[in-house]
């Protein structure tokens, strides 16, 4: 007996779930501590990360005080589950740093990350080495921090020892690279040299 193989594929359309209707109807969470030197911000800049999450990405978000952390949830009428993790994502990024105009970003674009390592994973280096290491990356009034920002289009944050950088993929690894050029002992003019042909090549492939 002969089946009918593409008229049963035409008529078999699935429409996609939502995600209250998604893991049985129960509402999905994310937590996102909050450390003791981001409250004072989160604080003060607290309607405009409620704003974009609640109203634009349909995300509950609440403060929980005595937990000191931001919890977000799915509602009924979050059109994608993957707004859930992207709002996590964003809450996330402003507590490591970033103002809140970049890491909006975050929401917006699908392939925007966020990428932390410690100056002690490129280089073990102690006292004075390490404050003129910090000092590299920075440069003369954020000139150097800046500079690799704007040539690779990303956003960096430098806290103690720890770097952040949220980008591209590929504009992520590029900065990566600098900043651990700088780290390593090389001067600014030679990164700069180094990140204007690479900027140059990548401006051409896209």
């Amino acid at each position: 007996m002969a089946v009918d193989l593409a008229g049963s594929a035409e008529r078999l359309r699935f429409e996609p779930l939502m995600p209250s209707e998604m893991s049985g109807g129960r509402p999905q969470f994310r937590k996102v501590q909050v450390p003791s030197h981001r409250f004072a911000p989160l604080k003060r800049c607290w309607m405009e990360i409620y704003t974009p999450v609640y109203e634009h990405m349909k995300v509950d978000i609440r403060m929980n005080l005595k937990a000191r952390r931001v919890e977000l949830k799915t509602r009924q009428d979050t059109p994608d589950v993957s707004n859930l993790q992207k709002c996590a994502d964003f809450v996330h990024a402003f507590m490591l740093g970033f103002d809140i105009a970049d890491a909006v970003a975050l929401l917006r674009l699908d392939d925007l990350y966020v990428d932390s390592f410690e100056i002690k994973d490129v280089k073990t280096l102690r006292g004075e080495h390490l404050s003129r290491a910090i000092g590299r990356l920075s440069g003369k009034g954020g000139k150097t921090k800046y500079a690799i920002e704007n040539s690779t289009r990303t956003r960096i944050v430098i806290a103690d020892t720890k770097i952040h950088i949220l980008g591209s993929f590929v504009n992520i690894k590029v900065a990566r690279d600098s900043l651990c050029s700088l780290i390593l002992g090389s001067p600014a003019g030679k990164v700069y040299s180094k990140l204007r042909a690479v900027s140059a090549r990548l401006a051409e492939r896209y």
